[in-house]
């Protein structure tokens, strides 16, 4: 059986919109992309791209799959992330997508229907795609986070699991945090079951 992991890149705040340029995702006004730039090392592209070597699939909402639909394919396979993009099994999650455009796409109605890729894939991967992993974490789909979080704080922007209604969930750190020299922290929790109220841990 396979694992759902969200791969994300976020702010002290919670914020994981736009983080690769100024206009990789300006909705809602956003005008701050690009802020992963001024932290980035040789230590943390490492552990990025070894992430990415590990994926088998990769599953992504719809608006995320637009920015990279529209960006990785044109870098070929000379760019090692793109190559390995552009191969992999990829998944879009939408109810108004009728066809992928992206060479080895498919499309899937609804985020109850990733749980079966955890029977073809060992290692499926969410990138950035919030209210995709919102879906997945409330329908009990998602079973890692893998952050990255960086030392700023935006003030604006999509925060990850901010929509109302979902399911709370408690999780469990499942490797040693990383530390980088930019002062980005690597961190990794495994979901376990559900959280434990001040009234239940005192009983």
């Amino acid at each position: 059986m396979g694992t759902v992991s969200l791969d994300l890149f976020m702010t002290l705040d919670g914020i994981y919109q736009g983080p690769g340029g100024a206009g990789e995702d300006t909705s809602g006004g956003f005008t701050l992309g690009g802020w992963q730039a001024a932290f980035a090392d040789a230590e943390s592209g490492a552990a990025i791209m070894a992430g990415i070597n590990r994926m088998d699939a990769l599953l992504l909402g719809r608006r995320t799959y637009d920015i990279f639909a529209g960006y990785w394919p044109q870098l070929g396979n000379s760019n090692p992330i793109a190559a390995k993009f552009n191969s992999m099994d990829k998944y879009v999650v939408s109810r108004a997508l009728e066809e992928a455009g992206w060479d080895g796409t498919t499309v899937l109605s609804s985020a109850e229907e990733t749980a079966q890729l955890k029977d073809r894939h060992e290692n499926i991967h969410v990138v950035g795609s919030g209210d995709l992993a919102g879906s997945l974490l409330a329908a009990g789909i998602l079973d890692r986070l893998n952050l990255f979080l960086y030392p700023v704080t935006l003030g604006s922007g999509k925060r990850i699991f901010s929509g109302d209604g979902g399911l709370p969930a408690a999780f469990t750190l499942a490797e040693p945090p990383q530390a980088f020299p930019a002062g980005v922290l690597r961190l990794v929790y495994d979901r376990n079951g559900v959280p434990v109220t001040g009234l239940d841990a005192g009983s």
